[in-house]
C-alpha cells in the first residue's frame, strides 16, 4: 500500500487546499495524494508549531539555523520562517511530490530564501543547526524514527533544540527514553489529546 514515505509516490494526483491560520497569520497551502496529512493541517504538526513558537519567543530565540525534518508539503518551515523571519530554514523530505508542494507552497504563503531539498531522514543534510523541528514518519517504523533522532543529533550544534511530536499511542513513551539516552535529557514540554511535545537540547 502506497503512504506518504516514499521517494517518488505514483499515485493519481489530487490536489486540494488547505487552510490554518497559526501566529495570527492566515496560510495556504497545496496538498495531494500520496503527502502526509493532505486534508488539513494534522492536529500534532499544529500543536508542535504552537509550542515551538511559544518556546522560542520566551527563551528569545529567535535567529539562527532551523531544519524541518520530514516537512512533507512545507507547514512547518513555511510557519516557523514567517514567524521568525531572521531565521534561515531548510526543508527536507524524502517525498518528491511532498518538496514540489513545499517549494510552490513557500512562494504562496510569501516565504523567501527557504532551502527545500530531498532527504531520507538526514542522509543529505550537512552543516549544523540550531534548531530541528519534526513531526517523524510513524508509519515507516520505528526504526526509521529514531534514526531521524540520530541524524538531529548529528547536525545540531551545541545547545541546539530539538523538538518532536507523537501520539502517546504511537510511541512517545519510547521516543522520550530513546531521547534521553541520545541527548541526555527530555523534557515533555506539553501535552494536548494525547500529542506529547517533547524537547531534547545538545
Amino acid at each position: 500500500m502506497a503512504h506518504y514515505y516514499e521517494e517518488n509516490p505514483q499515485g493519481e494526483s489530487d490536489r486540494r487546499v488547505v487552510q490554518a491560520r497559526m501566529n495570527g497569520i492566515d496560510f495556504f497551502f497545496q496538498t495531494d495524494s500520496e503527502v502526509f496529512s493532505k486534508k488539513f493541517l494534522d492536529f500534532g504538526s499544529r500543536v508542535l508549531l504552537e509550542t515551538a513558537i511559544e518556546d522560542l519567543k520566551e527563551t528569545n530565540r529567535k535567529k539562527g539555523r532551523l531544519l524541518d525534518l520530514g516537512c512533507g508539503y512545507g507547514p512547518i518551515g513555511i510557519i516557523m520562517k514567517r514567524v521568525f523571519p531572521s531565521m534561515e530554514v531548510t526543508m527536507v523530505d524524502i517525498n518528491l511530490r511532498a518538496l514540489d508542494l513545499a517549494r510552490e507552497n513557500a512562494v504562496t504563503n510569501g516565504v523567501k530564501c527557504v532551502e527545500v531539498f530531498q532527504s531520507d531522514g538526514c542522509a543529505s543534510v550537512e552543516g549544523l543547526y540550531d534548531f530541528v523541528l519534526t513531526n517523524p514518519p510513524v508509519r515507516a517504523g520505528k526504526q526509521t524514527v529514531f534514526s531521524f533522532y540520530d541524524g538531529a543529533y548529528e547536525h545540531m550544534a551545541e545547545g541546539g533544540r530539538l523538538y518532536v511530536v507523537l501520539q502517546k499511542k504511537q510511541g512517545a513513551p519510547s521516543s522520550e527514553k530513546y531521547l534521553m539516552e541520545k541527548f541526555g535529557n527530555c523534557e515533555v514540554i506539553a501535552k494536548e489529546s494525547g500529542y506529547w511535545i517533547m524537547l531534547s537540547v545538545k
